[in-house]
């Protein structure tokens, strides 16, 4: 949570009030703004200090601070972090093996997550990329539901391609 400056912290000479309603009170002395605030009961708080002449709040900055904190966790809460799975292949791999990662990877899609598929190529595999992005279209097609982030791309002795969620 942000640090605000509240009762007598602020040393600025002139403020802009607001009362606890939102209304402007207008320009006055920080002196008589914290007269005021003590006359109620409340808090002045600086919530604006870039503007000329800064603004300040009236207002219980205990409660306010407590609001600001749950508003905070419960943004924390509802945010999701998109992780991203890997799942390997390899060019020799059988059609029922392909499946089994296919099942895997629409889960991990399912669930939200993106899903990096690697092939790497070993010994004589580095001369024919072309069966290891013939793979990775078998693989595409077996996979619901998600859209093609990265193609099916050859990056030294592997083949790299990125799925994500299909947008709703």
């Amino acid at each position: 949570m942000k640090d605000y400056q509240i009762n007598e912290q602020i040393r600025d000479r002139q403020v802009t009030l607001i009362d606890f309603e939102g209304k402007n009170l207008g320009v006055m002395s920080a002196y008589d703004a914290q007269r005021i605030a003590d006359e109620q009961g409340l808090d002045l708080v600086k919530i604006a200090p870039q503007s000329v002449p800064p603004i300040c709040k009236l207002m219980d900055y205990d409660k306010f601070r407590f609001d600001s904190i749950k508003k905070e966790k419960e943004a924390k809460k509802n945010q999701k972090i998109v992780k991203i799975k890997e799942v390997q292949l390899s060019i020799v791999i059988d059609v029922g093996d392909i499946n089994v990662k296919a099942k895997k990877a629409n889960g991990f899609i399912a669930d939200g997550d993106k899903v990096r598929v690697v092939i790497r190529m070993r010994g004589r595999q580095n001369k024919r990329p072309e069966l290891g992005m013939k793979v990775m279209e078998q693989f595409f097609q077996k996979i619901e539901g998600a859209v093609m982030e990265q193609a099916p791309a050859i990056e030294g002795n592997t083949i790299k391609m990125q799925l994500a969620p299909a947008k709703k």
